[in-house]
């Protein structure tokens, strides 16, 4: 009933309007005008998604909710949308948290409140059209325009050095892009189409396809961010505002995974079946070195950013330990909890480390200078008891408790990777150890204790619209922490398809199509 309705249009443009809109409220005079207006874009938006996710055949492979319009006649552009498993389950990501940050931004934002608005608004568009672009160029242009509105958000309502931050996180995610643009380009003299799906099955050698891999992955690994190239996280988040750093934290990064999801594996797996020691190698190196220095940061903040790339590289290591689980032989299951895994971690990363970030803006919103340093805090359960609790359950969510959303996702990844290698999922187990020396570590300075100052005591415990957004996240939290199910079988034809298209004709061989594909 739903599949003949452009969902996928209004869902991204309905909130680029909606900033249109805003803005056309004009100056702060205005500004429970540009709130509503935000709040209820956004609501829309998030209601939206029901219908998309009803009316989505989760036993089907192929996209759907499939929009296809001649846009540049001379090089075959298409505007083409359309969502598989993975893209439904971004796309209702994104629109949730939009929300969210929009709340927030109701009680935080004080000054330019239109234009904060707006520029979350259009963000929150930019990348549902990341996730819904099948053709190339289209998710170039969304892929690119995205950076504009973050850049301004650090730039505009960014802490002191926020122009510093601001710059860093533009030329380090543009100058990655360059690169994805040439290989994207050189695809296309090959088909003669920028359709993602054309490149599929190309017959390229491996050579090719290295070069190929390298390209999209300096652009992906950028975004995610892997080490080495993670540098520009932490100053983005840092100087970034809390909605900032909530989407950066819940969906930014995740574009990284999508890109090697979408692009790098399907189109050359050979390259990524010969390269996926290293790939494992990177992502251990991230969840352990990445681990090691969160836990001697002051900054709340970065310690928060610094875990974020720790558990990103769950994601990472999910999405190519199938190369050797699949060379092994080990059962299909194996090969698909690895890549649900990452999955799911993606979504549950995004509960928690965002409602951590916003947890750290209600604060610094309180403390007089703004101050994000753990030292400066202690006590606040005192004084901020519900936030205290709240912001418990999503520390322990970081932590990977069992029955929270942070736990599913690193104990699939975990438990896959367990099957080929015991040292691989050893050290990826170390996170736990680490991510529970860091995160409670925090957490006793901040919270627990005498109140330590004046500041401190002064505090005002959350308000309703905070209320909202944590009971939001925390619904989040545990429906994924105790029943995924929805979330898997949502991907698991998606998944078995994805296996098959990414797996050279060596491994291919061991796959059982009729399995994968149903």
């Amino acid at each position: 009933m739903f599949e003949h309705l452009p969902l996928l249009t209004i869902l991204i443009w309905l909130p680029v309007i909606g900033a249109v809109l805003v803005l056309c409220t004009g100056g702060d005079k205005h500004a429970n005008t540009a709130r509503t207006i935000a709040v209820v874009v956004t609501i829309a938006n998030l209601l939206l998604c029901i219908p998309l996710y009803l009316g989505f055949d989760a036993g089907r492979y192929d996209m759907q909710f499939t929009e296809n319009h001649l846009w540049i006649r001379a090089y075959q552009i298409y505007y083409a949308l359309g969502v598989d498993g993975i893209s439904l389950v971004m796309i209702m990501l994104t629109n949730f948290t939009g929300l969210l940050v929009v709340i927030a931004g109701c009680t935080a934002i004080k000054v330019r409140v239109a234009q904060y608005m707006a520029a979350f608004l259009t963000l929150q568009g930019m990348i549902v059209g990341v996730f819904a672009s099948m053709d190339a160029i289209l998710f170039y242009v969304f892929w690119e325009g995205m950076l504009i509105p973050m850049y301004l958000s650090i730039g505009i309502w960014g802490s002191a050095n926020r122009s510093y931050a601001s710059i860093k996180f533009f030329l380090f995610t543009f100058l990655g892009s360059i690169l994805m643009l040439v290989a994207l380009i050189y695809l296309y003299n090959q088909t003669g189409s920028f359709l993602i799906e054309s490149y599929y099955g190309l017959p390229f050698n491996l050579t090719t396809q290295k070069w190929l891999f390298l390209a999209f992955l300096l652009a992906f690994a950028v975004k995610v961010p892997m080490w080495p190239v993670h540098t520009w996280l932490p100053d983005a988040h840092t100087e970034a505002p809390a909605g900032g750093s909530v989407v950066l934290a819940a969906l930014m990064l995740k574009l990284g995974i999508y890109g090697f999801l979408r692009f790098s594996m399907p189109i050359t797996p050979l390259a990524c079946a010969k390269l996926a020691g290293v790939m494992v190698v990177l992502s251990l190196i991230a969840i352990v070195y990445i681990g090691l220095i969160a836990i001697v940061q002051s900054d709340m903040k970065k310690l928060i950013a610094y875990s974020s790339i720790a558990h990103m590289g769950f994601a990472t290591l999910g999405c190519f330990m199938v190369y050797d689980i699949v060379r092994h032989m080990h059962s299909l299951q194996d090969a698909y909890m690895s890549l649900e895994g990452a999955v799911i971690q993606m979504v549950a990363h995004a509960f928690g480390s965002g409602a951590m970030f916003l947890g750290v803006g209600m604060l610094a919103d309180r403390f007089y200078n703004h101050s994000r340093l753990i030292k400066d805090y202690g006590g606040v359960a005192n004084t901020m008891p519900i936030f205290a609790a709240f912001f418990m359950l999503f520390a322990m969510s970081n932590v990977g408790l069992p029955g929270t959303a942070g736990f599913v996702g690193e104990f699939m990844v975990i438990m896959s990777a367990f099957q080929t290698h015991f040292w691989i999922a050893a050290f990826a187990s170390l996170t736990l150890l680490l991510s529970a020396s860091y995160t409670l570590w925090m957490y006793k300075r901040v919270f627990f204790g005498p109140v330590s100052n004046q500041y401190v005591a002064g505090f005002k415990d959350i308000t309703w619209p905070e209320k909202i957004n944590y009971i939001l996240l925390a619904a989040g939290v545990f429906i994924l922490g105790l029943y995924p199910q929805p979330i898997i079988d949502v991907l698991k034809v998606t998944i078995g398809h994805l296996l098959l298209q990414s797996m050279p004709p060596e491994l291919a061989a061991n796959l059982s199509q009729n399995v994968l594909v149903g």
